[in-house]
């Protein structure tokens, strides 16, 4: 259900005086704003306040991944500790349950949850309503601006590219988002097409890169905040869903001329090992012992952003932040890592991570997890590493072999052990095209996997679609039927499953104008 709630820190009151309005119990979208609001916004450093929290905005809850083929529950995973795995609305997403999935109780983080995409857009809309009231010189207003904007923009863009089919000229008429251009109740929920839908994205994105701040200040990247490199890292995403191959490279490119940077696996000083952990498995049997878990970067305290915020290679510092804290690989995905070279295996593959979710009690079972910081947040914001992998696909798809092979592996060199291995070569465009794609994969897992498949299957190149297929028991609102003989579930490239139902509280609290999807 979507909800709007009160900002945790009460300095945050005075900034919007909507926002200390509103109660916890109504719901995001009809939203009402008091006529007895009393806290005046006089400041653009009050609006800058709002800005500078960015726990408030960080937080990608998308479900989507557990759609993919990088997500990997077997049966033979749940069969070894069912109480681990039996997440009903995990099940639902993994299993394209788009019957159930509506009115599960968690299955709606990024739609409608507290710290959803549509709690970021009121936010974005509350600041663009008052930002040209405010005290401030018009450089500090435009910041401001181009923040809101490029939140607008992402937030929107998110659930698009997840509630919505893939925009093409077959679906461009069918149903896409509400458009919400202010806080106010009186815009309706009637959802607007595709087109208008990415028309509304677009004419953000136009904003947002309008801003003529650089990414570092004084020395110091501002990751959290608009930039000129952040709007054009995501002008590159945005275009590269559109599969406009031309307009991505150009922004990528654009992010690079500003900020390069890359960590260097190699490096202790760029890429580490944090606590470690000691679990002990097949407790009171003759086959126990201990297990030491190596976890990446620090890894003790979930709460804190220091590390996150400060990887060095964000444009725009977002988080993939489900909450499920396992990110179960699928064999498919293991199998694409050299797993003695690379060391985006070694760090982040984390051997035995199953015995942390509960499954060392005998018989243990031993399963690796994707882990990058904490045991749920994995970067989702562009990243410099995209915008290599960005160029090299543009490049290759258009015909450039060679170039987009020095573009892919100037990003292997931070990644691997140095080697013959690093050195990728293509020999015609659809290899170069075909290595593009699994390097983009490794770098990449669970976060963009989604969002590739979907524009993969819908352009006009039929080599890079992807047919999902998984097998396993059968899903309801109860968990697995572990009763029923497992089955073998297939989403062909064309299937309406490509866009995730909407909640049923919001389609009924909507009196009728919110749409659902048709299955």
């Amino acid at each position: 259900m979507i909800k709007m709630i009160l900002l945790k820190n009460l300095r945050y009151l005075a900034i919007l005086p909507l926002l200390a309005t509103l109660s916890s119990c109504e719901k995001f979208l009809d939203a009402r704003p008091s006529k007895n609001s009393s806290l005046p916004v006089e400041t653009v450093d009050q609006l800058n306040a709002l800005l500078e929290n960015y726990s408030i905005y960080y937080a990608d809850q998308n479900p989507s991944f557990l759609h993919t083929d990088d997500y990997g529950l077997t049966k033979a995973i749940y069969d070894a500790r069912p109480a681990t795995n039996n997440f009903v609305a995990n099940l639902l997403h993994a299993f394209w349950d788009t019957e159930n999935i509506p009115t599960a109780t968690s299955g709606d983080l990024l739609w409608g949850s507290s710290s959803g995409e549509w709690r970021d857009v009121f936010y974005a809309n509350a600041i663009l309503g008052n930002v040209d009231k405010v005290v401030g010189t018009d450089a500090e207003k435009q910041r401001i601006k181009a923040d809101a904007y490029l939140i607008r923009a992402y937030a929107y863009w998110q659930m698009a590219e997840t509630y919505c089919l893939p925009y093409t000229e077959a679906n461009k008429k069918e149903p896409g988002l509400p458009i919400k251009r202010s806080p106010s109740f009186q815009e309706d929920l009637k959802r607007q097409s595709i087109e208008e839908t990415h028309k509304f994205i677009e004419a953000d994105l136009i904003e947002a890169l309008k801003i003529n701040k650089p990414l570092v200040v004084a020395g110091k990247a501002q990751h959290w905040r608009s930039s000129t490199a952040a709007a054009n890292g995501f002008a590159a995403r945005y275009y590269l869903s559109r599969n406009k191959y031309g307009d991505a490279l150009k922004y990528a490119d654009l992010a690079l001329a500003e900020y390069n940077v890359l960590n260097d696996y190699n490096l202790s000083t760029d890429m580490r090992y944090g606590n470690n952990q000691s679990v002990s498995i097949n407790a009171g049997t003759p086959n126990a012992s201990t297990f030491t878990v190596r976890y990446p970067y620090t890894h003790n305290n979930q709460i804190d952003l220091t590390d996150m915020v400060g990887w060095k290679e964000f444009l725009y510092f977002r988080m993939l932040n489900y909450g499920s804290w396992w990110y179960i690989p699928s064999q498919d995905l293991l199998n694409l890592y050299d797993q003695t070279n690379d060391l985006r295996y070694e760090y982040h593959m984390v051997e035995g991570y199953s015995y942390d979710r509960g499954m060392n009690a005998s018989p243990a079972f031993s399963y690796p997890g994707y882990i990058h910081f904490f045991k749920d947040r994995l970067p989702s914001g562009p990243t410099t590493a995209e915008m290599f992998l960005i160029r090299a696909e543009c490049l290759a798809r258009t015909g450039n072999a060679a170039g987009a092979m020095t573009a892919i592996n100037t990003l292997r060199a931070k990644r691997m052990k140095p080697g013959p291995w690093v050195t990728l070569t293509a020999a015609s465009q659809a290899e170069a095209v075909a290595k593009v794609l699994q390097e983009r994969r490794r770098e990449m897992p669970f976060h963009a996997r989604w969002f590739d498949i979907r524009r993969f299957n819908s352009n006009a190149d039929p080599s890079d679609d992807v047919v999902i297929t998984k097998t396993f028991y059968p899903v309801n609102l109860t968990g697995a039927v572990t009763s029923s003989p497992v089955q073998t579930i297939t989403i062909p490239t064309n299937s309406r499953k490509y866009a995730l139902p909407l909640p049923y509280a919001d389609i009924l609290s909507s009196q009728g104008q919110l749409e659902q999807n048709k299955y």
